[in-house]
């Protein structure tokens, strides 16, 4: 009795727990991204030692994210126009291949960063069209209800394996090496791909597919049209560009100014993590009782807060603390800012309109990357970190001030949609 009514408990904190659908999705996707943070560290380690430049492991990190930029547009017309649960199978394959070959080069000592870098490319090639599968999805697995809740756990997963994929990895290096660590991230897919094939996805009307530019297009303008989404993407672009960035410097600080090694590099990484994974929880169990806006502001003040005054300290914990409340801050505030986005957008849209998101939040990263990497050059780690931070605190001050403008414009958007289709209804035409 006491087991029933813990497990009713726990799937009335979080409702997506409920569809058998996630619960296989969760399993999966928790073991493939604790690889993906042992192939994260293990790169961000492996980049530093071949060249100790900062510059360097922002231009390897730029090139893992510069195809979102490049083509996470057309990635949300494959999104919207196929079946995303094969996508998914495909893209995840993909990247265990590219992993292997990564594995393999380093333990035979023929990896150069020139080599990183092509396959980092090559391994955003795959994202640009994984991510937006992976987020678009979300909707075929759970009730509209759950979606919410199912998002916030998606962001848990990502962050209980940044909290577990670090603490491990400089083990892990230390006892199979960073090629082996990239061989354990190749075997982790394997999970995600067996878990695919359990899950019966909730079948949608598919609707008819212009022209794929035509159909980015359409995308484009719909996001540009809707306030709330509008005014959520243009925050999320200020702050991958000058908050998430942060993250290229961590293995460089964590040598200079922390003088720690793989396993502190890890433990850094964990700090964020612990405290992402907190909102995360927090999210999906909360985010239907307050309003949104109190964790999207609040969450990038706190992130841009705490990451100012981590780039002030040299003591080791004291690190660890600021970056526990970044990772909690950012959280908050993208977990609702995703779910939000899942809410409000049709869905014959969802593909093309998450791919603006990714566009944004992971597209811009290798302008983030490039920018930081330059402003660390030139003004030290700790000054660029600082920079941007106070622009993200300054962004999300105007984004509360401006939220009566949009709500009301949001209004406005929605009764002129009701307009639209009564016409279209009794006169079939416009």
């Amino acid at each position: 009795m006491g087991k029933k009514q813990n497990s009713n408990n726990i799937l009335k904190l979080f409702p997506a727990f409920e569809s058998k659908n996630y619960r296989y999705y969760f399993i999966g996707q928790l073991i493939s991204q604790i690889g993906t943070w042992l192939q994260i560290v293990a790169q961000g380690w492996l980049v530093l030692q071949l060249t100790k430049s900062p510059f360097l492991i922002g231009l390897v990190a730029a090139a893992a994210t510069l195809p979102s930029l490049l083509f996470s547009l057309f990635g949300g017309v494959i999104v919207d126009r196929f079946d995303k649960k094969k996508l998914i199978v495909i893209t995840q394959a993909s990247s265990m291949v590219l992993a292997t070959i990564l594995g393999v080069m380093t333990l035979f000592g023929t990896i150069n960063v020139w080599q990183i870098i092509v396959l980092s490319f090559l391994l955003g090639v795959v994202n640009a069209v994984d991510m937006p599968a992976r987020q678009a999805f979300v909707s075929e697995m759970v009730e509209k209800s759950k979606v919410p809740s199912a998002v916030a756990l998606n962001a848990g997963i990502f962050n209980a394996a940044r909290v577990v994929g670090p603490s491990v990895a400089g083990i892990l290096i230390a006892l199979v090496g960073v090629g082996g660590a990239f061989l354990l991230n190749a075997a982790s897919y394997i999970a995600a791909i067996i878990v695919q094939f359990l899950i019966v996805p909730i079948v949608h009307k598919k609707p008819k597919h212009s022209h794929p530019i035509k159909a980015i297009k359409e995308g484009l303008s719909y996001t540009w049209t809707h306030p709330v989404i509008k005014a959520l993407i243009i925050l999320t672009a200020i702050v991958s560009i000058f908050g998430w960035s942060y993250t290229t410097l961590i293995p460089y600080m964590a040598e200079t100014i922390f003088h720690q090694g793989a396993a502190g590099l890890g433990y850094l990484y964990a700090a964020a993590g612990v405290g992402a994974l907190l909102a995360a929880l927090l999210v999906s169990a909360l985010a239907h009782k307050f309003s949104p806006n109190l964790f999207i502001i609040g969450g990038n003040i706190i992130f841009a807060v705490s990451l100012i005054a981590f780039s002030f300290v040299s003591n080791l914990y004291l690190a660890y603390f600021f970056l526990f409340l970044e990772g909690f801050g950012l959280l908050c505030a993208f977990a609702v800012i995703n779910a939000q986005l899942q809410h409000l957008v049709e869905p014959h849209f969802k593909g093309r309109v998450l791919s603006v998101y990714l566009l944004t939040f992971v597209g811009f990263f290798p302008i983030g990357n490039f920018q930081i990497g330059l402003l660390s050059e030139h003004l030290g780690p700790q000054m660029a970190i600082r920079i941007g931070a106070v622009i993200v605190l300054f962004a999300a001050i105007i984004f509360f001030f401006a939220k009566g403008r949009v709500t009301r414009a949001h209004e406005e958007y929605i009764s002129d949609k009701i307009i639209d289709s009564a016409t279209i209804d009794v006169s079939g035409r416009r």
